[in-house]
């Protein structure tokens, strides 16, 4: 069974995500997302409503599929993540050339630490290259439409965290 790990903060999903997420599962017969715990970047959401929102976004394309998706959150070496839940293929979605230079080191270091485990690098789509959570999150924050970048359900938990649309809630 081909086993791939498709990592990230996820904070929140977006449809660049789920665009990686869907070519990912061509690949493999098991595609884990790896939820990861990463206390230094100060999420907005919790962990439990991360991976809530994964495997939401997920189970539509499970059924459309047929290849199984696990939700997995961890807080290890993402090499040691790959071990913990047998994957021998890394998945890494590109946007741009700066995504490459980060992951190329990446790609480095874990070929040092384990070199039985491969990465994959998938271009984002050209209508999705643009989308990062960082800037998603700034624009519900701001008060801007974040529809073009999210599914509903993700528009709405980001409502949910802004809505006022300005980053201050009502108190």
């Amino acid at each position: 069974m081909r086993i791939g790990l498709y990592p990230g903060t996820f904070d929140p999903i977006t449809l660049g995500h789920v665009d990686i997420i869907q070519r990912a599962t061509t690949l493999v017969d098991r595609l884990v997302i790896g939820v990861a715990i990463n206390r230094d970047k100060g999420p907005l959401f919790t962990l439990e409503q991360r991976v809530a929102m994964v495997e939401a976004e997920c189970a539509e394309i499970t059924r459309a599929c047929g290849v199984e998706i696990v939700v997995h959150p961890f807080e290890n070496l993402l090499i040691d993540c790959a071990r913990d839940v047998g994957a021998r293929v890394i998945v890494r979605g590109l946007r741009a050339v700066t995504d490459f230079e980060y992951e190329f080191q990446m790609v480095g270091m874990n070929r040092a630490l384990d070199a039985s485990v491969e990465t994959v690098f998938l271009m984002a789509d050209a209508r999705r290259q643009a989308i990062a959570s960082k800037l998603v999150k700034e624009i519900a924050r701001l008060g801007g439409d974040v529809s073009k970048f999210v599914t509903p359900p993700v528009r709405a938990a980001l409502e949910g965290k802004f809505p006022n649309g300005n980053g201050v809630k009502p108190g």
